[in-house]
């Protein structure tokens, strides 16, 4: 069934932007566990836990009424985050390239506006949830927040950048300042993972 994803670098790699105990905290205790509640929730549902985790969180009705919160919100723990870890690196930072850059500008006015759009979502986002960079179903960049574990794949939108916004993921280092973590995580973003995100589906 579902797994634990094996991190490309390690606890320390993204300091000091992410400092190593919460990276250690957030992916062997917050995520370990959603797997596991996942696996549990899906261990009698013989149909559906074969499936892939996208096609799981875009086809919850399948799931009975009394599992669903549990799948939609373990589940989604499991791909936010799955997805999160990827989409940063100690040689991150600096801009997008390529036809990410090209579609940014089309739709942003370019990256700093971009930018300033992404953190006011990230910034607005009322409690636990994400921020997402993600191509709508016409093919478009378009930028919001979902709450809780939620995500843009559960309206049929395809993810490409996400940004935890949970206390979880920054209140070790930066307590109630939300605003410097997420002035700090832009410079680990990888753009070339989220490059080949936006490549594989545009």
């Amino acid at each position: 069934m579902f797994e634990l994803p094996k991190l490309e670098y390690a606890y320390a790699d993204l300091e000091p932007y992410i400092d190593s105990r919460t990276m250690e905290i957030h992916y062997s205790k917050h995520h370990a566990t959603y797997v596991t509640n996942l696996n549990n929730a899906l261990e009698t549902l013989k149909d559906i836990k074969t499936r892939s985790i996208e096609e799981i969180l875009t086809k919850l009705d399948a799931i009975p009424e009394e599992l669903r919160t549990i799948v939609r919100n373990n589940g989604g723990g499991h791909y936010n985050h799955s997805l999160f870890w990827t989409i940063m690196s100690k040689k991150g930072g600096g801009r997008p390239s390529g036809s990410l850059e090209d579609a940014i500008e089309k739709e942003f006015d370019g990256f700093d506006s971009f930018k300033d759009v992404f953190t006011k979502s990230a910034m607005g986002r009322f409690g636990s949830g994400w921020a997402w960079l993600y191509i709508n179903s016409e093919g478009s960049l378009r930028v919001s927040s979902t709450p809780n574990q939620d995500n843009p794949l559960m309206d049929g939108n395809k993810p490409i950048l996400g940004l935890d916004v949970w206390e979880h993921a920054y209140y070790l280092k930066y307590q109630n300042k939300r605003a410097d973590y997420i002035a700090s995580w832009w410079e680990i973003i990888n753009w070339t993972k989220v490059e080949e995100n936006y490549s594989k589906y545009a």
